[in-house]
């Protein structure tokens, strides 16, 4: 028996798919420096059939635990800026609300190939500005103020695509800030904590969580972080880079799948 809150049968299956699904989304989130969303979401849809607002709240659950343990990954090189990373998570929260008011005024397909062609740029500039390992984010009243006015920018595209903040802050730390792509990394997982709690809390309340596969998602996921956190810092800035953009084509294609079946409807 499945039903809206548990998402799927307790079967073999279930469970092979849920600590698969985390291994993955743990080597990437650790990688990358992103929730793991963006694999957990449409995978669980494929393979378990979740719909896709119980497998958005599932994922949600699941990168508590997961950036937990990059963030951890990345401290222990010194690569998470951590007032930084707050102010980007203030910004969030208030964006977040922006974002789910504007969701029914605006059309969805718009903002996917809108979000898309945000993604080729972003794609573009990872080619053309590669970051120094030894770059940090020094706070100044500039930087303060730009971090918070990114923080809102990525709640709002969280709340109206369920977009994850990585794919938006990594790129924007590296690129805008000229911070170095491992404390990019490590500050945007930070940033997702408190972001991700206060929104798995909610989805809670609504029975709108698998909890059973978000433990096991979260718990695989865990072993798998560290692992490509380390791996981050092994290779190349450039070599980041260029896996960073297949990364962000993979998520481009979904989204641009997506405003296609949107306007097909």
């Amino acid at each position: 028996m499945s039903d809206a809150t548990t998402g799927a049968a307790r079967t073999p299956r279930f469970f092979l798919s849920c600590i698969g699904v985390g291994l993955l989304a743990g080597l990437l989130s650790g990688l990358f420096g992103v929730g793991g969303g963006t694999v957990i979401v449409p995978l669980l849809v494929l393979l378990l059939k979740f719909d896709q607002r119980l497998a958005a709240g599932t994922s949600l659950a699941a990168i508590v635990p997961t950036a937990a343990v990059g963030v951890i990954s990345y401290a222990i090189h010194g690569s998470v800026a951590w007032i930084p990373a707050l102010i980007l998570a203030l910004g969030a929260v208030v964006g977040a609300q922006i974002g789910t008011w504007l969701l029914p005024k605006i059309s969805q397909t718009v903002l996917r190939w809108s979000f898309v062609g945000f993604l080729v740029i972003v794609i573009v500039s990872l080619f053309l500005v590669i970051p120094s390992r030894e770059a940090e984010l020094p706070l100044t009243f500039l930087t303060i103020t730009g971090l918070l006015v990114l923080g809102v920018i990525t709640g709002t595209l969280a709340g109206l695509l369920g977009v994850g903040g990585g794919i938006i802050v990594v790129p924007a730390l590296m690129i805008v800030f000229g911070t170095s792509d491992l404390i990019a990394k490590g500050t945007s997982l930070l940033m997702m904590i408190p972001t991700a709690i206060s929104g798995t809390i909610g989805n809670v309340r609504r029975r709108n969580v698998d909890l059973l596969a978000a433990v096991l998602v979260g718990v695989a996921a865990c072993t798998t972080t560290a692992l490509g956190a380390w791996i981050a810092t092994l290779v190349d800035p450039l070599v980041g880079n260029i896996l960073f953009a297949v990364f962000l084509i993979f998520i481009a294609v979904q989204m641009a799948v997506r405003a296609v079946r949107g306007r097909a409807r």
